[in-house]
């Protein structure tokens, strides 16, 4: 018979430790934990954090507030954006030759920037590039929202269900997953959308065909984080109490997992965006004349050389907006889990 080291957890402790509703014992020599940050800090223990912790490491990270702002503005523009181009009196559909040269030039300096056009106008249309980048912002911000929640759910039922099943379905899914990022997603996109009918909604295919195909990175981490918790002692008390398993995935798991889900969307939003805007550059995303960002730089790169200005406006929204995800993202992973920031 082994005799356990002096000072070792038997494996009963060592679960106990870590069951997210269980506090941490305290000190019996008075001296504070290092792990901790403080008293009022349950997030290195194994507990989940609370809004309130969360909110509080959040506001200490400015970065990840300015993020966080321009992600709040942008969303405002993307739902309102038709209010403001009618508030503004400005039409992205409206041509207005009158701003034109003779060779189809945006007539004074800076594009055409004026009272009346203040981000100038597109050549050989004369349309209000203003009224392009707020409806541009909606047609963007939509599609990668969208790609991401489907993408989300697919990751979800496919990475927390294998992770947490194990067996064939795990094999047969982590498979699946191998095969899809095998795909050189772009070039696979291009040609769906090449092949799409002109007639087919544009808006919605872009959604299912990028959601489609970018899941399997974050069904990956699901997988992983379902399986450490398969085998936490909560996990095994539900189902020696008779738990079924779809309850125990429910009540127990993802639970678990809002945090990892919450960051994980955050942070694929902007990846999304970017996918609209590739497509759309070059040329089988959405179609003229709706406004995209990706349509809109497209379409601007063959007059960069005598109109740079028309590059300008939409190449800095989508700049931006995919700067502030990411910065908002990376803050919102630190307050959530400060051992990130720990290792740094």
């Amino acid at each position: 018979m082994t005799t356990p080291e002096p000072g070792a957890l038997s494996d009963v402790e060592n679960a106990d430790r870590h069951h997210p509703d269980t506090p941490s014992a305290p000190s019996t020599d008075g001296a504070p934990d290092p792990s901790h940050d403080g008293p009022e800090d349950p997030s290195l223990d194994g507990r989940p954090v609370s809004t309130h912790h969360v909110w509080r490491r959040l506001r200490r990270d400015r970065w990840a507030v300015t993020g966080g702002v321009v992600v709040v503005l942008t969303t405002l523009v993307a739902v309102f954006a038709r209010v403001i181009t009618r508030l503004s009196g400005r039409d992205p559909y409206s041509y207005n030759l009158s701003a034109l040269d003779g060779s189809g030039l945006p007539l004074g300096p800076f594009g055409g920037i004026s009272a009346a056009h203040p981000f100038g106008v597109e050549p050989q249309t004369g349309r209000d590039l203003f009224a392009i980048v707020v409806e541009g912002t909606r047609t963007s911000f939509f599609i990668g929202l969208g790609a991401t929640i489907l993408s989300m759910v697919i990751a979800i039922v496919v990475g927390v269900t294998a992770g947490y099943f194990g067996g064939w379905w795990d094999a047969m899914a982590s498979r699946t997953t191998d095969v899809v990022l095998g795909f050189p997603q772009l070039v696979f996109m291009i040609a769906i959308s090449a092949v799409v009918p002109a007639s087919a909604p544009r808006v919605p295919m872009m959604i299912l065909i990028i959601g489609v195909l970018g899941w399997p990175s974050t069904a990956r981490v699901l997988r992983s984080r379902a399986m450490s918790l398969r085998g936490r002692t909560f996990v095994q008390a539900s189902r020696a109490m008779g738990a079924g398993e779809f309850h125990v995935l429910a009540t127990q798991l993802l639970p678990n997992l809002v945090a990892t889900i919450i960051v994980f969307t955050t942070i694929s939003i902007p990846g999304k965006i970017g996918a609209e805007a590739a497509l759309s550059f070059l040329g089988v995303g959405v179609t003229p004349p709706t406004p995209s960002w990706g349509r809109t730089i497209g379409s601007a790169v063959t007059w960069v050389s005598t109109d740079p200005w028309y590059l300008l406006f939409p190449g800095a929204a989508l700049f931006l907006v995919t700067l502030a995800f990411n910065l908002f993202g990376d803050g919102l992973r630190d307050a959530i889990d400060p051992r990130t920031r720990e290792a740094r």
